[in-house]
Protein backbone atom coordinates (compact mmCIF):
# COMPACT_ATOMS: atom_id res chain seq x y z
CA UNK A 1 0.00 0.00 0.00
CA UNK A 2 1.22 3.51 -0.85
CA UNK A 3 0.10 6.82 0.66
CA UNK A 4 0.79 9.87 -1.51
CA UNK A 5 0.48 13.36 -0.04
CA UNK A 6 -0.92 15.64 -2.74
CA UNK A 7 -2.42 18.65 -0.92
CA UNK A 8 -2.15 20.44 2.43
CA UNK A 9 1.44 19.19 2.52
CA UNK A 10 3.52 21.85 4.28
CA UNK A 11 0.65 24.29 3.72
CA UNK A 12 -2.86 24.80 5.04
CA UNK A 13 -5.28 24.32 2.13
CA UNK A 14 -5.96 21.73 -0.60
CA UNK A 15 -6.25 18.60 1.56
CA UNK A 16 -5.80 15.47 -0.60
CA UNK A 17 -4.03 12.23 0.32
CA UNK A 18 -4.15 9.24 -2.03
CA UNK A 19 -4.04 5.63 -0.81
CA UNK A 20 -3.30 2.97 -3.42
CA UNK A 21 -3.68 -0.60 -2.15
CA UNK A 22 -1.67 -3.58 -3.40
CA UNK A 23 -4.79 -4.74 -5.25
CA UNK A 24 -4.98 -1.42 -7.11
CA UNK A 25 -7.85 0.15 -5.20
CA UNK A 26 -7.49 3.94 -5.09
CA UNK A 27 -8.92 5.84 -2.12
CA UNK A 28 -8.64 9.62 -1.82
CA UNK A 29 -8.74 11.10 1.67
CA UNK A 30 -10.47 14.47 1.17
CA UNK A 31 -10.52 16.41 -2.09
CA UNK A 32 -9.99 20.05 -1.16
CA UNK A 33 -9.27 23.21 -3.10
CA UNK A 34 -6.09 25.20 -2.67
CA UNK A 35 -7.01 28.73 -1.61
CA UNK A 36 -5.40 32.14 -1.15
CA UNK A 37 -2.57 32.15 -3.73
CA UNK A 38 -4.17 34.02 -6.61
CA UNK A 39 -3.42 32.70 -10.10
CA UNK A 40 -1.03 30.10 -8.68
CA UNK A 41 -3.98 28.58 -6.83
CA UNK A 42 -5.92 28.07 -10.07
CA UNK A 43 -3.11 26.07 -11.63
CA UNK A 44 -2.63 23.94 -8.51
CA UNK A 45 -6.34 23.13 -8.40
CA UNK A 46 -6.48 22.09 -12.06
CA UNK A 47 -3.43 19.81 -11.73
CA UNK A 48 -4.72 16.98 -9.54
CA UNK A 49 -1.57 14.84 -10.00
CA UNK A 50 -3.77 11.78 -10.72
CA UNK A 51 -6.49 10.62 -13.10
CA UNK A 52 -9.90 11.24 -11.42
CA UNK A 53 -11.57 8.51 -13.46
CA UNK A 54 -9.34 5.92 -11.75
CA UNK A 55 -10.30 6.88 -8.19
CA UNK A 56 -12.63 4.34 -6.58
CA UNK A 57 -13.67 6.22 -3.42
CA UNK A 58 -13.30 9.59 -1.71
CA UNK A 59 -13.38 9.47 2.09
CA UNK A 60 -14.45 12.96 3.15
CA UNK A 61 -13.78 14.15 6.71
CA UNK A 62 -15.86 17.34 6.51
CA UNK A 63 -17.46 19.87 4.19
CA UNK A 64 -15.11 22.87 4.26
CA UNK A 65 -14.07 23.80 0.73
CA UNK A 66 -10.36 23.27 1.39
CA UNK A 67 -11.31 19.62 2.05
CA UNK A 68 -14.26 19.05 -0.32
CA UNK A 69 -14.08 21.76 -2.97
CA UNK A 70 -12.64 19.79 -5.90
CA UNK A 71 -15.16 16.93 -5.86
CA UNK A 72 -17.24 18.57 -8.67
CA UNK A 73 -14.02 18.99 -10.69
CA UNK A 74 -13.30 15.29 -10.15
CA UNK A 75 -16.81 14.54 -11.44
CA UNK A 76 -16.27 16.80 -14.45
CA UNK A 77 -13.12 14.84 -15.33
CA UNK A 78 -14.74 11.43 -15.07
CA UNK A 79 -14.83 10.41 -11.40
CA UNK A 80 -17.82 8.11 -10.80
CA UNK A 81 -16.84 6.39 -7.58
CA UNK A 82 -18.45 7.01 -4.19
CA UNK A 83 -17.99 9.89 -1.76
CA UNK A 84 -18.30 8.51 1.77
CA UNK A 85 -18.91 10.95 4.61
CA UNK A 86 -21.27 11.74 7.50
CA UNK A 87 -24.88 12.63 6.75
CA UNK A 88 -24.39 16.21 7.95
CA UNK A 89 -21.33 16.58 5.71
CA UNK A 90 -23.36 15.37 2.74
CA UNK A 91 -26.10 17.94 3.42
CA UNK A 92 -23.59 20.77 3.85
CA UNK A 93 -21.74 19.82 0.65
CA UNK A 94 -24.99 20.09 -1.28
CA UNK A 95 -25.07 23.84 -0.59
CA UNK A 96 -21.36 24.58 -0.22
CA UNK A 97 -20.22 23.03 -3.51
CA UNK A 98 -23.04 24.77 -5.38
CA UNK A 99 -21.97 28.06 -3.79
CA UNK A 100 -18.34 27.44 -4.74
CA UNK A 101 -19.39 26.81 -8.35
CA UNK A 102 -21.51 29.97 -8.41
CA UNK A 103 -18.58 32.07 -7.18
CA UNK A 104 -16.30 30.55 -9.83
CA UNK A 105 -18.79 31.22 -12.62
CA UNK A 106 -19.31 34.80 -11.44
CA UNK A 107 -15.60 35.52 -10.98
CA UNK A 108 -14.76 33.96 -14.35
CA UNK A 109 -17.41 36.10 -16.08
CA UNK A 110 -15.95 39.26 -14.50
CA UNK A 111 -12.38 38.18 -15.27
CA UNK A 112 -13.25 37.40 -18.91
CA UNK A 113 -14.75 40.85 -19.48
CA UNK A 114 -11.36 42.37 -18.66
CA UNK A 115 -9.51 39.78 -20.78
CA UNK A 116 -11.81 40.36 -23.76
CA UNK A 117 -11.04 44.10 -23.71
CA UNK A 118 -7.33 43.27 -23.89
CA UNK A 119 -7.84 40.72 -26.66
CA UNK A 120 -6.72 37.85 -24.42
CA UNK A 121 -8.19 34.32 -24.63
CA UNK A 122 -11.11 33.62 -22.30
CA UNK A 123 -10.88 31.24 -19.35
CA UNK A 124 -13.36 28.71 -17.97
CA UNK A 125 -14.32 28.01 -14.33
CA UNK A 126 -12.80 24.93 -12.75
CA UNK A 127 -16.35 23.54 -12.59
CA UNK A 128 -19.95 24.70 -12.94
CA UNK A 129 -23.08 24.63 -10.82
CA UNK A 130 -24.29 21.70 -12.92
CA UNK A 131 -21.13 19.73 -12.01
CA UNK A 132 -21.72 20.53 -8.33
CA UNK A 133 -25.31 19.34 -8.55
CA UNK A 134 -24.54 16.11 -10.44
CA UNK A 135 -21.66 15.02 -8.18
CA UNK A 136 -24.01 14.90 -5.18
CA UNK A 137 -25.44 11.67 -6.63
CA UNK A 138 -22.17 9.99 -5.63
CA UNK A 139 -22.43 10.89 -1.92
CA UNK A 140 -23.16 8.25 0.74
CA UNK A 141 -24.02 9.52 4.23
CA UNK A 142 -22.81 7.30 7.08
CA UNK A 143 -23.73 7.68 10.80
CA UNK A 144 -20.85 8.35 13.18
CA UNK A 145 -19.32 5.30 14.88
CA UNK A 146 -20.80 2.85 12.36
CA UNK A 147 -18.31 0.61 10.55
CA UNK A 148 -19.07 1.09 6.85
CA UNK A 149 -17.96 -1.80 4.65
CA UNK A 150 -16.53 -0.50 1.37
CA UNK A 151 -15.61 -4.00 0.21
CA UNK A 152 -14.34 -7.26 1.70
CA UNK A 153 -10.99 -5.71 2.59
CA UNK A 154 -11.77 -2.08 3.44
CA UNK A 155 -13.90 -0.59 6.21
CA UNK A 156 -14.25 3.01 7.39
CA UNK A 157 -15.67 4.46 10.60
CA UNK A 158 -16.14 8.16 11.39
CA UNK A 159 -15.65 9.50 14.91
CA UNK A 160 -16.47 13.09 15.82
CA UNK A 161 -13.68 15.69 15.77
CA UNK A 162 -15.83 18.65 16.93
CA UNK A 163 -14.40 20.88 14.17
CA UNK A 164 -17.70 21.62 12.40
CA UNK A 165 -21.10 20.08 11.82
CA UNK A 166 -20.52 16.51 10.64
CA UNK A 167 -16.72 16.49 10.88
CA UNK A 168 -15.01 13.24 11.77
CA UNK A 169 -11.80 11.25 11.91
CA UNK A 170 -11.72 8.78 9.02
CA UNK A 171 -10.67 5.48 10.63
CA UNK A 172 -9.79 2.95 7.93
CA UNK A 173 -9.10 -0.77 8.24
CA UNK A 174 -7.42 -2.18 5.15
CA UNK A 175 -6.61 -5.88 4.81
CA UNK A 176 -3.65 -6.80 2.61
CA UNK A 177 -2.14 -10.29 2.48
CA UNK A 178 -4.18 -11.24 5.53
CA UNK A 179 -2.75 -8.36 7.60
CA UNK A 180 -4.94 -5.49 8.89
CA UNK A 181 -3.51 -1.99 8.58
CA UNK A 182 -5.23 0.78 10.55
CA UNK A 183 -5.03 4.32 9.15
CA UNK A 184 -6.53 7.28 11.02
CA UNK A 185 -6.88 10.56 9.19
CA UNK A 186 -8.09 13.26 11.56
CA UNK A 187 -9.05 15.91 9.00
CA UNK A 188 -9.36 19.10 11.06
CA UNK A 189 -9.52 18.83 14.85
CA UNK A 190 -12.00 20.98 16.76
CA UNK A 191 -11.84 22.47 20.19
CA UNK A 192 -13.13 20.73 23.34
CA UNK A 193 -15.20 23.82 24.20
CA UNK A 194 -17.23 24.44 21.03
CA UNK A 195 -20.43 26.27 21.98
CA UNK A 196 -22.60 24.28 19.55
CA UNK A 197 -20.96 21.08 18.29
CA UNK A 198 -20.38 17.94 20.39
CA UNK A 199 -16.90 17.61 21.86
CA UNK A 200 -14.21 15.65 19.98
CA UNK A 201 -14.32 11.92 20.77
CA UNK A 202 -11.49 9.40 21.23
CA UNK A 203 -10.81 7.42 18.07
CA UNK A 204 -9.65 3.83 17.50
CA UNK A 205 -5.99 2.90 17.67
CA UNK A 206 -4.09 3.45 14.42
CA UNK A 207 -0.89 2.12 12.92
CA UNK A 208 -0.55 5.15 10.61
CA UNK A 209 -1.76 8.53 11.86
CA UNK A 210 -2.29 11.49 9.51
CA UNK A 211 -3.18 14.60 11.50
CA UNK A 212 -3.58 18.35 11.06
CA UNK A 213 -1.29 21.01 12.56
CA UNK A 214 -2.84 24.40 11.75
CA UNK A 215 -2.33 25.90 15.22
CA UNK A 216 0.66 23.77 16.13
CA UNK A 217 2.57 26.71 17.64
CA UNK A 218 -0.04 28.61 19.66
CA UNK A 219 -2.56 28.44 22.48
CA UNK A 220 -6.09 29.83 22.37
CA UNK A 221 -7.66 32.03 24.98
CA UNK A 222 -10.65 30.86 26.99
CA UNK A 223 -13.87 30.76 24.91
CA UNK A 224 -15.83 32.79 27.44
CA UNK A 225 -13.16 35.49 27.31
CA UNK A 226 -13.41 35.43 23.51
CA UNK A 227 -17.16 36.01 23.65
CA UNK A 228 -16.62 38.96 25.99
CA UNK A 229 -14.11 40.37 23.49
CA UNK A 230 -16.78 40.04 20.81
CA UNK A 231 -19.28 42.01 22.88
CA UNK A 232 -16.65 44.65 23.64
CA UNK A 233 -15.95 45.02 19.90
CA UNK A 234 -19.66 45.69 19.30
CA UNK A 235 -19.79 48.31 22.07
CA UNK A 236 -16.50 50.01 21.12
CA UNK A 237 -17.44 50.27 17.45
CA UNK A 238 -21.19 50.73 17.34
CA UNK A 239 -21.87 52.54 20.63
CA UNK A 240 -18.70 54.49 21.41
CA UNK A 241 -17.68 55.47 17.86
CA UNK A 242 -20.96 55.07 16.00
CA UNK A 243 -19.28 52.96 13.32
CA UNK A 244 -19.73 49.66 11.54
CA UNK A 245 -18.26 46.40 12.81
CA UNK A 246 -17.27 44.12 9.91
CA UNK A 247 -16.81 40.48 10.93
CA UNK A 248 -15.41 38.28 8.13
CA UNK A 249 -16.51 34.76 9.00
CA UNK A 250 -16.78 31.41 7.29
CA UNK A 251 -20.41 30.80 6.35
CA UNK A 252 -20.46 27.37 7.95
CA UNK A 253 -19.47 27.07 11.58
CA UNK A 254 -17.95 30.41 12.48
CA UNK A 255 -20.98 32.49 11.46
CA UNK A 256 -23.32 30.28 13.51
CA UNK A 257 -21.01 30.51 16.55
CA UNK A 258 -20.85 34.32 16.36
CA UNK A 259 -24.63 34.59 15.91
CA UNK A 260 -25.22 32.19 18.81
CA UNK A 261 -22.95 34.27 21.07
CA UNK A 262 -24.84 37.42 20.06
CA UNK A 263 -28.12 35.62 20.71
CA UNK A 264 -27.00 34.75 24.24
CA UNK A 265 -25.99 38.36 24.91
CA UNK A 266 -29.40 39.44 23.59
CA UNK A 267 -31.17 37.03 25.97
CA UNK A 268 -29.04 38.40 28.82
CA UNK A 269 -30.04 41.96 27.80
CA UNK A 270 -26.37 42.88 27.37
CA UNK A 271 -26.37 43.37 23.59
CA UNK A 272 -26.64 46.98 22.38
CA UNK A 273 -29.71 47.62 20.25
CA UNK A 274 -27.97 47.92 16.87
CA UNK A 275 -28.85 46.26 13.59
CA UNK A 276 -26.95 43.06 12.80
CA UNK A 277 -26.77 41.57 9.32
CA UNK A 278 -25.65 38.11 8.23
CA UNK A 279 -24.82 38.89 4.62
CA UNK A 280 -24.22 35.50 3.03
CA UNK A 281 -26.72 33.30 1.18
CA UNK A 282 -24.56 30.28 2.05
CA UNK A 283 -24.65 31.15 5.77
CA UNK A 284 -28.45 31.37 5.62
CA UNK A 285 -28.70 27.94 3.99
CA UNK A 286 -26.06 26.47 6.30
CA UNK A 287 -27.98 27.66 9.35
CA UNK A 288 -30.98 25.70 8.02
CA UNK A 289 -28.77 22.58 7.71
CA UNK A 290 -27.61 23.11 11.31
CA UNK A 291 -31.22 22.97 12.45
CA UNK A 292 -31.61 19.63 10.59
CA UNK A 293 -28.87 17.86 12.56
CA UNK A 294 -29.47 18.07 16.32
CA UNK A 295 -27.50 14.82 16.70
CA UNK A 296 -24.36 16.93 16.23
CA UNK A 297 -25.15 19.38 19.07
CA UNK A 298 -23.59 19.28 22.52
CA UNK A 299 -25.79 18.90 25.61
CA UNK A 300 -25.57 22.55 26.63
CA UNK A 301 -26.74 23.79 23.24
CA UNK A 302 -29.55 21.22 23.23
CA UNK A 303 -30.73 22.56 26.61
CA UNK A 304 -30.70 26.13 25.28
CA UNK A 305 -32.97 25.02 22.46
CA UNK A 306 -35.54 23.84 25.00
CA UNK A 307 -36.13 27.45 26.13
CA UNK A 308 -35.01 29.33 23.00
CA UNK A 309 -36.76 28.05 19.88
CA UNK A 310 -34.25 29.77 17.59
CA UNK A 311 -30.70 30.24 18.97
CA UNK A 312 -29.73 31.63 15.56
CA UNK A 313 -32.28 34.44 15.51
CA UNK A 314 -33.25 37.45 17.61
CA UNK A 315 -34.63 40.97 17.31
CA UNK A 316 -32.51 43.27 15.11
CA UNK A 317 -30.78 40.30 13.41
CA UNK A 318 -31.38 40.16 9.67
CA UNK A 319 -30.31 37.48 7.19
CA UNK A 320 -29.43 38.94 3.78
CA UNK A 321 -29.56 36.83 0.63
CA UNK A 322 -30.40 39.15 -2.29
CA UNK A 323 -27.58 41.05 -3.97
CA UNK A 324 -29.56 44.30 -3.99
CA UNK A 325 -30.11 44.07 -0.23
CA UNK A 326 -26.40 43.45 0.28
CA UNK A 327 -25.57 46.55 -1.77
CA UNK A 328 -27.99 48.64 0.33
CA UNK A 329 -25.77 48.01 3.35
CA UNK A 330 -23.25 50.38 1.76
CA UNK A 331 -25.76 53.19 2.34
CA UNK A 332 -26.76 52.07 5.83
CA UNK A 333 -25.93 55.17 7.88
CA UNK A 334 -26.59 53.82 11.38
CA UNK A 335 -24.06 51.85 13.45
CA UNK A 336 -24.38 48.16 12.66
CA UNK A 337 -22.66 44.77 12.63
CA UNK A 338 -22.09 42.99 9.31
CA UNK A 339 -21.11 39.31 9.40
CA UNK A 340 -20.09 38.17 5.94
CA UNK A 341 -18.02 35.53 4.16
CA UNK A 342 -15.34 34.62 3.45
CA UNK A 343 -13.42 34.29 6.69
CA UNK A 344 -10.02 34.78 5.02
CA UNK A 345 -11.44 37.84 3.17
CA UNK A 346 -10.38 36.34 -0.17
CA UNK A 347 -13.78 36.13 -1.86
CA UNK A 348 -17.48 36.74 -1.43
CA UNK A 349 -19.46 39.74 -0.26
CA UNK A 350 -17.15 40.62 2.61
CA UNK A 351 -14.63 42.09 0.13
CA UNK A 352 -17.22 44.67 -0.93
CA UNK A 353 -17.91 45.55 2.72
CA UNK A 354 -14.19 45.90 3.38
CA UNK A 355 -13.79 48.16 0.34
CA UNK A 356 -16.60 50.42 1.56
CA UNK A 357 -15.60 50.55 5.24
CA UNK A 358 -11.89 49.85 5.80
CA UNK A 359 -10.81 53.48 5.32
CA UNK A 360 -13.17 54.93 7.97
CA UNK A 361 -11.56 55.18 11.46
CA UNK A 362 -14.95 54.83 13.13
CA UNK A 363 -15.20 51.26 11.86
CA UNK A 364 -13.59 48.01 12.92
CA UNK A 365 -12.62 44.80 11.12
CA UNK A 366 -12.74 41.85 13.51
CA UNK A 367 -11.21 38.54 12.39
CA UNK A 368 -12.57 35.49 14.21
CA UNK A 369 -10.73 32.67 12.44
CA UNK A 370 -7.57 31.54 10.72
CA UNK A 371 -6.23 33.47 7.71
CA UNK A 372 -3.65 31.70 5.53
CA UNK A 373 -0.42 33.76 5.22
CA UNK A 374 -0.95 34.84 1.60
CA UNK A 375 -4.59 35.97 1.95
CA UNK A 376 -6.09 39.46 2.10
CA UNK A 377 -7.15 38.71 5.67
CA UNK A 378 -3.57 37.99 6.70
CA UNK A 379 -2.35 41.22 5.11
CA UNK A 380 -4.96 43.23 6.99
CA UNK A 381 -4.31 41.42 10.27
CA UNK A 382 -0.54 41.96 10.12
CA UNK A 383 -1.05 45.71 9.88
CA UNK A 384 -0.58 46.63 6.22
CA UNK A 385 -1.42 50.33 5.83
CA UNK A 386 -2.80 49.85 2.32
CA UNK A 387 -4.50 46.85 0.70
CA UNK A 388 -5.74 46.11 -2.81
CA UNK A 389 -9.39 45.00 -3.06
CA UNK A 390 -10.83 44.20 -6.48
CA UNK A 391 -7.88 45.98 -8.07
CA UNK A 392 -8.28 49.24 -6.11
CA UNK A 393 -5.89 50.27 -3.32
CA UNK A 394 -7.53 51.32 -0.04
CA UNK A 395 -5.95 52.97 2.98
CA UNK A 396 -6.51 50.93 6.15
CA UNK A 397 -7.81 53.38 8.75
CA UNK A 398 -10.41 51.20 10.48
CA UNK A 399 -9.39 49.54 13.73
CA UNK A 400 -8.20 45.96 13.25
CA UNK A 401 -8.75 43.27 15.89
CA UNK A 402 -8.51 39.48 16.00
CA UNK A 403 -10.05 36.84 18.25
CA UNK A 404 -8.31 33.49 17.75
CA UNK A 405 -10.45 31.57 20.22
CA UNK A 406 -13.44 31.44 17.85
CA UNK A 407 -11.36 29.30 15.52
CA UNK A 408 -12.69 25.81 14.82
CA UNK A 409 -9.12 24.48 14.97
CA UNK A 410 -7.70 23.18 18.23
CA UNK A 411 -4.48 24.73 19.50
CA UNK A 412 -1.38 22.58 19.92
CA UNK A 413 -2.18 21.59 23.51
CA UNK A 414 -5.76 20.66 22.59
CA UNK A 415 -4.53 18.64 19.59
CA UNK A 416 -2.04 16.75 21.76
CA UNK A 417 -4.81 16.01 24.27
CA UNK A 418 -7.04 14.78 21.44
CA UNK A 419 -4.32 12.41 20.21
CA UNK A 420 -3.88 11.12 23.76
CA UNK A 421 -6.28 8.24 23.06
CA UNK A 422 -3.55 6.63 20.94
CA UNK A 423 -0.92 4.21 22.24
CA UNK A 424 2.24 5.99 21.05
CA UNK A 425 4.24 2.75 20.99
CA UNK A 426 1.75 1.22 18.53
CA UNK A 427 2.03 4.09 16.03
CA UNK A 428 4.36 3.15 13.20
CA UNK A 429 4.27 6.65 11.72
CA UNK A 430 2.67 10.04 12.41
CA UNK A 431 2.34 12.43 9.47
CA UNK A 432 1.66 16.14 10.00
CA UNK A 433 -0.42 17.81 7.30
CA UNK A 434 -2.59 20.93 6.94
CA UNK A 435 -0.22 23.46 8.47
CA UNK A 436 2.35 26.11 7.65
CA UNK A 437 5.76 24.40 7.47
CA UNK A 438 7.41 26.48 10.20
CA UNK A 439 4.43 25.85 12.48
CA UNK A 440 4.58 22.13 11.71
CA UNK A 441 8.23 21.92 12.73
CA UNK A 442 7.38 23.44 16.12
CA UNK A 443 4.44 21.08 16.56
CA UNK A 444 6.58 18.08 15.62
CA UNK A 445 9.00 19.11 18.36
CA UNK A 446 6.11 19.30 20.85
CA UNK A 447 4.96 15.81 19.83
CA UNK A 448 8.49 14.46 20.23
CA UNK A 449 8.57 15.91 23.74
CA UNK A 450 5.33 14.04 24.46
CA UNK A 451 6.92 10.73 23.45
CA UNK A 452 5.81 10.47 19.82
CA UNK A 453 8.44 8.96 17.55
CA UNK A 454 8.64 8.73 13.75
CA UNK A 455 6.89 12.06 13.26
CA UNK A 456 7.23 13.26 9.67
CA UNK A 457 6.18 16.36 7.71
CA UNK A 458 5.61 15.17 4.13
CA UNK A 459 6.21 17.41 1.14
CA UNK A 460 3.75 17.68 -1.73
CA UNK A 461 3.99 14.59 -3.93
CA UNK A 462 5.88 12.54 -1.32
CA UNK A 463 4.97 8.86 -1.07
CA UNK A 464 5.11 6.47 1.88
CA UNK A 465 5.02 2.68 1.52
CA UNK A 466 3.02 1.05 4.31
Amino acid sequence: MIIKFIGAAREVTGSKHLITTDSGKRILLDCGMFQGKGLETDGMNRDLMFDPSLIDHIILTHAHIDHSGLIPYMYKLGFRGSVICSSATRDLCAIMLADSAFIQEHDTYTFNKRRAKKGLPLVTPIYTQEDAKECMNLFIGVPNNMKFRIDDNIKVRFTNTGHMLGSGVANLQIIENGIIKRIAYTGDIGRPVDPIISNPQPFPQADILITESTYGDRLHKDMQAAEEELLKAVIDTCVTRGGKLIIPAFSVGRTQEVVYAMNNFFNQRRLPKVDMFVDSPLAVNATTVFRMHPECFNNEFAKVMESDADPFGFENLFYVTRVEDSKRLNDHKKPCVIISASGMMEAGRVKHHLANNISDPRNMVLAVGYCAPSTLGARIMRGDKEVSIHGTVYEVRAEIRKIDSFSGHADYREMIDFLGCQDKSALEKTFLVHGDYETQKKYASSLNSEGYTNVEIPARGQEHIV
